[in-house]
């Protein structure tokens, strides 16, 4: 019945030891089928097998458990002790042959059930989002790619996505280094998208407005910091702070920038969320890197006007964006919306809030953003119908020890900006047909964003963007 050696179970069963596994993953009728021979000293275990209805939806999110039904990457490793319950057992006397005794003492203790596990994450969305996503990195020959959608109103991530997201039910099919959520545990330069704590820290201090003019040169020189270029080779241009922001100006940023001292820019990057992990909940995020004021070199210090010599994860970054949308106040990011005990009781997860900026900074920078869809380097990232806010990002990787490796490319929106509630973020690791994240990841995010808006059931824009000026 059991389709083994006749001679290897003799020996087995003929064995020193009390308890042995004759075999695993019997079938049902088999399992009847030898009970009923009521052999003495000879029982069946039930056991139970986690099964993923979803399959590769939410896969790296979700993670997936061993054979010995302990959690090994994801929300099942991270809350390993809360699914997993306590163990029954049941203690008795024993008579010849193992047989339990009639009326001899028997003690049962019951097994407790896990918690239950309510997350944030909508489905739908995260398979809308992880199609988007795939068929993006295929198309740009990427190395891979990321993509969040963050509620501003109340931290919840509504989808996070890795390109080739592992599938809970068949984890060996992926490779071991491909299993963990990239979106938390890959860190990369920020570029241009950081380029909004800069302008929100220069309103803030009352350095400047939208609205403040600046004559901005083809290049800037830094003494031994070096030279200061665009992306684009152009002759002397007569920007706004919205238009700095809008071209995307790497010189603007510095212009603005570098009239704060090096501790408020430290201060700012810190407050936005830069340099500590986020603890939205899974293993392995990364801190990225942020050093303190006193130890950045004379490169360094304009660096971080635009995003460079700091690194971030995608939801670090993300949450630059939510706090903006959220005017100014920084609600903590969860993938966990709330736990059910055993006997029913729930608690919410409620995450806390900090205010990073005043709500009158928040409200400019964001009509400023809206610039950068309406005219600027994010045309692409429209959605109609909607007020759109956001931002392209042209980077670089970090590794592990600080150096940087292959470009990445990036957009980060808000959205309806009229009335925020999502910030959605779409980045791209060395894509091979385009290093531009107005290119490369403003199209996904639209995609994303606008599904998103449907699912939600968010209304469209009851007004048309009316943007600062960029020129003067």
């Amino acid at each position: 019945m059991l389709e083994l050696d006749p001679a290897e179970l003799g020996a087995t069963l003929v064995g020193d030891r009390r308890y042995v596994i004759l075999k695993k993953d019997v079938l049902p009728e088999v399992r009847n089928a030898i009970m009923e021979l009521a052999i003495p000293g000879i029982n069946a275990e039930r056991t139970t097998e986690r099964v993923y209805p979803a399959g590769a939806v939410g896969g790296n999110v979700l993670g997936f458990v061993g054979a010995d039904g302990k959690g090994q990457a994801g929300i099942e490793y991270a809350l390993n002790s809360e699914l997993t319950g306590t163990a029954g057992s049941e203690t008795y006397e024993r008579g010849m042959g193992y047989v339990k005794i009639p009326g001899g003492y028997d003690k049962t203790t019951p097994a407790k059930p896990g918690a239950s596990v309510q997350l944030t994450i909508l489905r739908d969305l995260q398979y809308k989002a992880q199609t988007a996503v795939d068929a993006m990195v295929t198309a740009t020959q990427a190395d891979g790619a990321a993509a969040v959608v963050y509620d501003v109103t109340n931290g919840d991530i509504l989808a996070l996505v890795d390109s080739g997201s592992v599938n809970p039910n068949d984890p060996g099919a992926t490779p071991a280094a491909l299993r963990g959520s990239r979106a938390v545990s890959n860190a990369f330069e920020p570029g241009s998208t950081a380029k909004v704590i800069t302008m929100s820290a220069a309103i803030e201090q009352g350095i400047g407005t939208p609205l403040s003019q600046y004559s901005v040169p083809g290049q800037l020189d830094l003494g031994k910091a070096g030279l200061v270029h665009d992306a684009e080779v152009h002759g002397i241009e007569h920007l706004t702070m919205t238009g700095i922001l809008a071209k995307s100006s790497n010189i603007g940023a510095v212009m603005i920038g570098s009239q704060l001292s090096k501790q408020t820019r430290y201060d700012y990057l810190k407050k936005f969320g830069f340099g500590t992990a986020t603890g939205v909940g899974l293993p392995g995020e990364t801190d990225g890197i942020l050093h303190p004021a006193d130890q950045w070199d004379g490169r360094t210090e304009y660096n971080v006007l635009f995003g460079q010599g700091v690194s971030v994860n995608a939801i670090q970054d993300t949450g630059v964006f939510a706090t903006i949308g959220d005017g100014g106040v920084h609600v903590a990011p969860h993938l966990v919306k709330g736990v059910t005990d055993a006997d029913g009781t729930y608690h919410a997860v409620v995450p806390t809030q900090t205010r990073v900026v005043s709500q009158k900074t928040a409200s400019e920078v964001l009509t400023m953003l809206e610039s950068v869809v309406d005219t600027g380097t994010g045309t692409a990232a429209k959605i109609s119908g909607y007020q759109v806010a956001g931002k392209t990002g042209t980077s670089q990787g970090a590794d592990a020890s600080g150096g940087l490796t292959d470009m990445t490319a990036s957009f980060i929106g808000i959205v309806p900006a009229d009335k925020p509630r999502l910030a959605v973020s779409v980045i791209v690791f060395h894509p091979r047909t385009s290093e531009y994240g107005g290119t490369v990841a403003a199209p996904v995010f639209s995609q994303i964003a606008s599904y998103a808006l449907q699912e939600l059931g968010i209304a469209p824009s009851g007004a048309t963007a009316n943007p600062y000026a960029s020129e003067w």
